[in-house]
Protein backbone atom coordinates (compact mmCIF):
# COMPACT_ATOMS: atom_id res chain seq x y z
CA UNK A 1 0.00 0.00 0.00
CA UNK A 2 1.36 3.39 -1.04
CA UNK A 3 0.01 6.90 0.37
CA UNK A 4 0.34 9.93 -1.60
CA UNK A 5 -0.33 12.76 0.90
CA UNK A 6 -0.74 15.82 -1.56
CA UNK A 7 -3.89 17.64 -1.63
CA UNK A 8 -7.99 17.65 -0.42
CA UNK A 9 -10.40 15.79 -1.18
CA UNK A 10 -13.50 13.81 -0.09
CA UNK A 11 -17.09 12.16 0.26
CA UNK A 12 -19.07 9.43 1.76
CA UNK A 13 -22.26 7.66 0.81
CA UNK A 14 -23.73 9.88 -1.20
CA UNK A 15 -22.90 9.13 -4.84
CA UNK A 16 -24.80 10.58 -7.76
CA UNK A 17 -25.13 9.40 -11.37
CA UNK A 18 -25.54 11.34 -14.51
CA UNK A 19 -24.60 11.99 -18.49
CA UNK A 20 -21.50 13.25 -19.50
CA UNK A 21 -21.96 12.67 -23.20
CA UNK A 22 -21.23 10.50 -26.12
CA UNK A 23 -18.15 8.75 -27.77
CA UNK A 24 -18.23 9.14 -31.77
CA UNK A 25 -19.68 6.00 -32.00
CA UNK A 26 -22.81 6.73 -29.80
CA UNK A 27 -21.15 4.81 -26.76
CA UNK A 28 -22.48 6.76 -23.32
CA UNK A 29 -19.80 8.39 -20.93
CA UNK A 30 -21.29 8.78 -17.23
CA UNK A 31 -20.03 11.05 -14.71
CA UNK A 32 -20.17 9.75 -11.33
CA UNK A 33 -20.26 12.48 -8.42
CA UNK A 34 -18.95 11.70 -4.70
CA UNK A 35 -19.70 14.11 -1.54
CA UNK A 36 -18.98 13.92 2.20
CA UNK A 37 -20.78 16.01 4.78
CA UNK A 38 -17.84 18.23 4.95
CA UNK A 39 -18.58 19.71 1.77
CA UNK A 40 -15.61 17.55 -0.02
CA UNK A 41 -16.96 16.33 -3.73
CA UNK A 42 -15.25 14.65 -6.49
CA UNK A 43 -16.25 13.81 -10.16
CA UNK A 44 -14.81 10.21 -12.03
CA UNK A 45 -16.15 9.68 -15.14
CA UNK A 46 -16.26 6.20 -17.43
CA UNK A 47 -13.78 7.32 -20.67
CA UNK A 48 -10.46 6.76 -19.23
CA UNK A 49 -11.75 6.34 -15.46
CA UNK A 50 -10.59 10.31 -14.96
CA UNK A 51 -11.09 12.58 -12.16
CA UNK A 52 -12.32 15.68 -13.81
CA UNK A 53 -12.56 17.51 -10.46
CA UNK A 54 -11.96 17.46 -6.42
CA UNK A 55 -14.00 20.29 -4.83
CA UNK A 56 -12.37 21.35 -1.81
CA UNK A 57 -13.15 24.16 0.87
CA UNK A 58 -10.55 26.98 0.87
CA UNK A 59 -9.56 29.03 3.36
CA UNK A 60 -12.61 31.31 3.08
CA UNK A 61 -14.79 28.40 3.30
CA UNK A 62 -15.06 28.95 -0.75
CA UNK A 63 -14.82 26.06 -2.69
CA UNK A 64 -12.26 25.31 -5.49
CA UNK A 65 -11.34 22.83 -7.45
CA UNK A 66 -7.61 21.00 -7.03
CA UNK A 67 -7.58 18.65 -9.66
CA UNK A 68 -7.07 20.25 -13.52
CA UNK A 69 -9.63 18.96 -16.08
CA UNK A 70 -12.20 19.69 -18.34
CA UNK A 71 -16.08 20.21 -18.15
CA UNK A 72 -16.87 18.35 -21.11
CA UNK A 73 -16.22 15.17 -23.26
CA UNK A 74 -15.21 17.06 -26.53
CA UNK A 75 -11.93 18.61 -24.41
CA UNK A 76 -10.91 15.07 -23.49
CA UNK A 77 -11.16 13.31 -27.11
CA UNK A 78 -9.71 16.79 -28.52
CA UNK A 79 -6.48 15.36 -26.08
CA UNK A 80 -6.84 17.37 -23.31
CA UNK A 81 -2.74 16.46 -21.95
CA UNK A 82 -3.69 17.28 -18.34
CA UNK A 83 -6.11 14.79 -17.33
CA UNK A 84 -6.19 12.86 -14.41
CA UNK A 85 -7.04 9.58 -16.32
CA UNK A 86 -5.97 6.03 -15.13
CA UNK A 87 -2.40 4.84 -17.72
CA UNK A 88 -2.18 1.17 -18.28
CA UNK A 89 -0.85 -1.46 -19.33
CA UNK A 90 2.22 0.10 -18.57
CA UNK A 91 3.04 3.73 -16.94
CA UNK A 92 6.06 5.40 -17.80
CA UNK A 93 7.93 4.07 -20.87
CA UNK A 94 10.09 0.69 -21.99
CA UNK A 95 13.03 1.35 -24.37
CA UNK A 96 12.66 0.55 -28.29
CA UNK A 97 8.92 -0.57 -27.54
CA UNK A 98 9.62 -3.97 -26.71
CA UNK A 99 10.39 -6.69 -23.95
CA UNK A 100 10.81 -9.69 -24.06
CA UNK A 101 8.91 -12.16 -21.13
CA UNK A 102 9.65 -15.87 -20.67
CA UNK A 103 11.85 -16.07 -23.45
CA UNK A 104 9.33 -13.96 -26.23
CA UNK A 105 9.90 -11.38 -27.57
CA UNK A 106 6.79 -8.42 -27.44
CA UNK A 107 6.43 -5.66 -30.09
CA UNK A 108 4.77 -2.47 -28.77
CA UNK A 109 3.55 0.61 -30.61
CA UNK A 110 6.75 3.53 -30.54
CA UNK A 111 4.66 6.38 -29.42
CA UNK A 112 7.42 8.40 -27.94
CA UNK A 113 9.83 8.81 -30.28
CA UNK A 114 11.31 5.15 -30.65
CA UNK A 115 10.39 4.13 -26.75
CA UNK A 116 6.73 2.86 -26.17
CA UNK A 117 4.68 5.27 -23.47
CA UNK A 118 2.19 4.87 -21.67
CA UNK A 119 0.74 1.74 -22.51
CA UNK A 120 0.61 3.21 -26.52
CA UNK A 121 -1.41 5.44 -28.54
CA UNK A 122 -4.96 4.03 -27.42
CA UNK A 123 -3.97 2.73 -23.54
CA UNK A 124 -6.62 2.37 -20.80
CA UNK A 125 -6.61 6.41 -20.92
CA UNK A 126 -8.70 6.56 -24.22
CA UNK A 127 -11.43 3.63 -23.33
CA UNK A 128 -14.76 3.46 -21.84
CA UNK A 129 -14.83 1.70 -18.33
CA UNK A 130 -18.12 0.14 -17.19
CA UNK A 131 -19.28 1.47 -14.00
CA UNK A 132 -20.36 -0.44 -10.79
CA UNK A 133 -21.90 2.23 -8.55
CA UNK A 134 -20.94 1.31 -4.90
CA UNK A 135 -22.72 2.82 -1.72
CA UNK A 136 -19.61 5.56 -0.98
CA UNK A 137 -17.89 5.49 -4.25
CA UNK A 138 -17.49 3.91 -7.77
CA UNK A 139 -15.84 0.91 -9.50
CA UNK A 140 -14.61 1.41 -12.74
CA UNK A 141 -13.71 -1.92 -14.57
CA UNK A 142 -12.31 -2.89 -18.04
CA UNK A 143 -11.11 -5.64 -19.87
CA UNK A 144 -8.15 -5.26 -21.83
CA UNK A 145 -7.95 -8.39 -24.65
CA UNK A 146 -4.61 -10.32 -25.31
CA UNK A 147 -2.47 -8.56 -27.95
CA UNK A 148 -4.04 -5.54 -26.82
CA UNK A 149 -1.54 -2.75 -28.06
CA UNK A 150 0.89 -5.93 -28.43
CA UNK A 151 1.10 -7.23 -24.52
CA UNK A 152 0.22 -10.77 -23.57
CA UNK A 153 -2.66 -11.98 -21.88
CA UNK A 154 -6.49 -11.23 -21.10
CA UNK A 155 -6.37 -8.77 -18.30
CA UNK A 156 -9.32 -6.93 -16.36
CA UNK A 157 -8.50 -3.81 -14.41
CA UNK A 158 -10.62 -2.38 -11.91
CA UNK A 159 -10.37 0.56 -10.44
CA UNK A 160 -12.40 1.83 -7.03
CA UNK A 161 -12.97 5.39 -6.26
CA UNK A 162 -14.05 6.39 -2.93
CA UNK A 163 -14.59 8.71 -0.80
CA UNK A 164 -14.51 9.15 3.08
CA UNK A 165 -16.07 11.37 5.67
CA UNK A 166 -11.66 11.59 7.03
CA UNK A 167 -11.54 13.90 3.71
CA UNK A 168 -10.16 10.62 1.80
CA UNK A 169 -10.07 10.12 -1.96
CA UNK A 170 -8.99 6.10 -2.15
CA UNK A 171 -8.32 5.16 -5.51
CA UNK A 172 -7.37 1.16 -5.10
CA UNK A 173 -6.09 -1.23 -8.16
CA UNK A 174 -6.54 -4.33 -8.72
CA UNK A 175 -5.48 -6.53 -11.49
CA UNK A 176 -5.83 -9.96 -12.94
CA UNK A 177 -4.67 -11.94 -15.75
CA UNK A 178 -4.73 -15.40 -17.54
CA UNK A 179 -0.87 -14.77 -18.72
CA UNK A 180 2.01 -13.48 -17.29
CA UNK A 181 2.33 -9.59 -18.35
CA UNK A 182 3.65 -6.27 -17.36
CA UNK A 183 1.25 -4.05 -15.50
CA UNK A 184 2.17 -0.84 -13.91
CA UNK A 185 -0.88 1.37 -13.11
CA UNK A 186 -1.19 5.17 -12.40
CA UNK A 187 -3.55 7.87 -11.99
CA UNK A 188 -2.14 10.78 -14.45
CA UNK A 189 -3.87 13.83 -11.96
CA UNK A 190 -2.00 17.29 -12.17
CA UNK A 191 -2.75 19.05 -8.80
CA UNK A 192 -3.03 22.64 -7.83
CA UNK A 193 -4.21 23.57 -4.41
CA UNK A 194 -4.26 26.75 -5.02
CA UNK A 195 -7.23 26.66 -7.72
CA UNK A 196 -5.11 28.83 -9.82
CA UNK A 197 -2.20 30.46 -10.93
CA UNK A 198 1.48 28.78 -10.81
CA UNK A 199 2.22 25.86 -8.79
CA UNK A 200 5.75 27.29 -8.08
CA UNK A 201 3.81 29.11 -4.80
CA UNK A 202 3.19 25.42 -3.33
CA UNK A 203 5.40 23.99 -0.54
CA UNK A 204 6.56 20.21 -1.39
CA UNK A 205 7.65 17.46 1.02
CA UNK A 206 8.81 14.01 0.51
CA UNK A 207 9.44 11.11 2.36
CA UNK A 208 11.75 9.86 -0.51
CA UNK A 209 15.74 9.84 -0.24
CA UNK A 210 16.54 8.15 -3.72
CA UNK A 211 14.96 8.24 -7.25
CA UNK A 212 15.68 6.04 -10.87
CA UNK A 213 18.26 7.61 -12.89
CA UNK A 214 17.11 8.29 -16.42
CA UNK A 215 19.10 8.62 -19.74
CA UNK A 216 18.27 11.19 -22.30
CA UNK A 217 15.37 9.25 -23.20
CA UNK A 218 13.76 9.55 -19.88
CA UNK A 219 14.49 5.75 -19.81
CA UNK A 220 15.44 4.65 -16.05
CA UNK A 221 18.78 2.78 -16.29
CA UNK A 222 18.32 1.10 -13.28
CA UNK A 223 20.43 3.01 -10.87
CA UNK A 224 18.56 4.27 -7.61
CA UNK A 225 20.63 7.62 -6.33
CA UNK A 226 20.44 9.72 -3.68
CA UNK A 227 18.35 12.89 -4.40
CA UNK A 228 20.72 14.90 -1.95
CA UNK A 229 22.41 17.63 -3.86
CA UNK A 230 19.82 17.36 -6.91
CA UNK A 231 17.06 19.53 -7.76
CA UNK A 232 15.01 15.99 -6.78
CA UNK A 233 15.63 17.05 -2.99
CA UNK A 234 12.22 17.56 -0.99
CA UNK A 235 13.43 15.84 2.19
CA UNK A 236 13.05 18.91 4.26
CA UNK A 237 10.02 20.12 5.63
CA UNK A 238 8.96 23.39 5.04
CA UNK A 239 8.82 25.37 7.98
CA UNK A 240 4.90 26.02 7.36
CA UNK A 241 3.47 22.69 6.74
CA UNK A 242 1.17 22.19 8.26
CA UNK A 243 1.96 18.26 10.02
CA UNK A 244 3.22 15.80 6.90
CA UNK A 245 1.01 17.33 4.20
CA UNK A 246 1.88 20.25 1.41
CA UNK A 247 1.44 23.97 2.63
CA UNK A 248 -1.91 24.75 0.92
CA UNK A 249 -4.61 27.38 0.63
CA UNK A 250 -6.85 24.40 0.57
CA UNK A 251 -8.18 22.98 3.86
CA UNK A 252 -6.12 19.82 4.36
CA UNK A 253 -7.16 16.30 2.85
CA UNK A 254 -5.63 12.55 1.65
CA UNK A 255 -5.52 10.63 -1.43
CA UNK A 256 -4.61 7.30 -0.81
CA UNK A 257 -3.52 5.41 -3.46
CA UNK A 258 -3.35 1.28 -3.35
CA UNK A 259 -2.64 -1.78 -5.24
Amino acid sequence: MAALVCCAAAANGAVTESDFGKMPDGTPVKLFTLHNANGFSAKIITYGAIITEVQVPDRSGAMTNVVLGASELESYLKGFNASAAVIGRFANRIAKASFTLDGVEHKLAANNGKNHLHGGPKNFAKAVWKAEQLPSGVRLIYFSKDGEEGYPGNLTVKVTYTLTEQNELRIDYEATTDKATPVNLTNHAYFNLAGGGSVLDHELWLAADRYTVPNDELIPTGEIAPVKGTGLDFTTRPASAPGSINSNRSQAGTIIITS
